[in-house]
């Protein structure tokens, strides 16, 4: 399939690279000049999701178009957690590629997006690193994407169906206490016993991230 679409894209005039594995293209991306990088999911030794997260990580901005055999919604969600901007499902028609690399293309590299911050607590977008002081804090792609949107929400109350519309999507059919949960692990994570607390509940309408406490 990479032979193919290698061929039919330099009939396009396209310049093309194949990495044969995760590692090859990993590689090829963090180290060279692409307008857009194809990515597929069922890659040998590393695959799709792993690269677009390591890439993201690394502070590439090169637009990913992920092509994928898994066209459940799961699938799909995670693919664009991990740092895809679109994705392909097979079978697909050439055409169909050819338009969606054109449309990525005129996008151009992705802007590098503005550290967040809230008292000590930092979040930085391209890299998708968070800390609290000088203390790592490692989250899932579901925990970073919960984080980011109270951070950008700062010092708002956020309900929980506004929440989940934000983070898992308005069709989605998560449970209000899904929430709680995920605030949970996220309070543990964020606000050690040392540090004031920044994640605040309000009884009966939601949840505030916000630097002086209720």
């Amino acid at each position: 399939m990479a032979a193919l679409l290698k061929r039919g894209l330099e009939r396009e005039g396209h310049v093309t690279s194949v990495a044969r594995d995760g590692p090859e293209g990993l590689h090829f991306a963090s180290s060279r000049p692409f307008d857009v990088v194809l990515l597929d999911v069922m890659l040998p030794k590393l695959d799709g999701f792993e690269v677009a997260r390591s890439l993201r990580k690394n502070g590439c901005r090169t637009p990913i178009l992920m092509l994928t055999a898994k066209d459940a919604p799961k699938d799909i969600v995670n693919g664009l957690d991990f740092g895809a901007d679109d994705y392909l499902t097979k079978p697909f028609s050439f055409d169909e590629l050819l338009a969606r690399i054109r449309a990525l293309a005129r996008r151009g590299p992705i802007p590098v997006p503005t550290v967040l911050k809230v008292g000590t607590l930092t979040l930085d977008p391209a890299s998708r690193e968070v800390r609290r002081g000088s203390r790592e804090i490692e989250l899932t792609p579901r925990e970073f994407r919960l984080l980011e949107t109270l951070m950008r929400r700062a010092g708002k109350v956020q309900s929980r169906d506004a929440l989940i519309e934000a983070v898992w999507g308005h069709e989605s059919d998560v449970e209000p206490n899904t929430v709680d949960v995920f605030i949970g692990t996220l309070r543990r994570k964020v606000d050690s016993a040392k540090d004031p607390p920044l994640l605040q509940t309000v009884r009966g309408i939601g949840f505030c991230l916000k630097e002086n406490g209720p």
